[in-house]
């Protein structure tokens, strides 16, 4: 039986306060991101090729400095009281990042939030090397990490999405119901997709509370 909802949410400067993708390429790879990142924000290359060559420039004897890095950044206000909400409506709660699965489970395992998410898709890394390797299983000729393909395999009646960058136009594309901030704002304003903008994630959680109580 496939759940009436489920929330698909992004992760960096989502669930995160910053975003932590883009802060890990300024420390680690400053050179290489500050020429490309302006470039993937005017999506004038894809976002695979992006990633690809910001991280993979990047040496693999830097990964463990990355991840504990990554484990002390801050998380959105809100977000323990969200998912409690969501856990009890036993509404699915899917994380989809842009990044890594390991700087995802850094920040929810530190912040104790790991059990209270259903799933978690992001790209994977090969640190044999001498550079860092990335890869994705849900790549597409343009993403590294295909949101919205993830999300087809949560058949549902409404499908919310949360985001905040260019990561994250296909995953709102996708959806029902879009909460977007920042960058995003600005994107699906360019694509004419509606959204509910939002700060934190009481903003959200009090927006679904009365919005179902209307669509039960």
């Amino acid at each position: 039986m496939k759940p009436s909802r489920v929330v698909f949410c992004d992760f960096d400067g989502t669930i995160t306060t910053q975003d932590t993708f883009i802060s890990v390429l300024e420390k680690f790879a400053p050179e290489v991101s500050a020429k490309l990142l302006p470039v993937i924000f005017r999506r004038e290359i894809t976002l695979k090729e992006g990633i690809r060559q910001t991280l993979g420039s990047i040496s693999a004897t830097c990964y463990p400095e990355i991840i504990e890095y990554i484990a002390e950044q801050p998380v959105r206000p809100g977000i323990r009281e969200f998912l409690d909400f969501l856990n009890h409506r036993e509404v699915p709660f899917v994380v989809i990042s842009g990044g890594l699965t390991d700087m995802v489970e850094a920040v929810l395992k530190r912040q104790q939030l790991i059990n209270s998410v259903t799933e978690i898709y992001a790209g994977e890394v090969d640190v044999t090397g001498k550079l860092l390797q990335v890869y994705s299983s849900l790549e597409s000729d343009r993403e590294f990490v295909a949101k919205a393909k993830a999300m087809e395999n949560y058949p549902a009646q409404e499908k919310v999405a949360i985001g905040d960058s260019v990561t994250d136009i296909n995953m709102s594309l996708a959806a029902d119901l879009v909460f977007a901030r920042d960058r995003l704002i600005e994107y699906l304003d360019t694509e004419n997709k509606s959204y509910v903008r939002w700060q934190n994630f009481f903003d959200v959680r009090d927006y679904l509370a009365a919005h179902w109580q209307t669509t039960k």
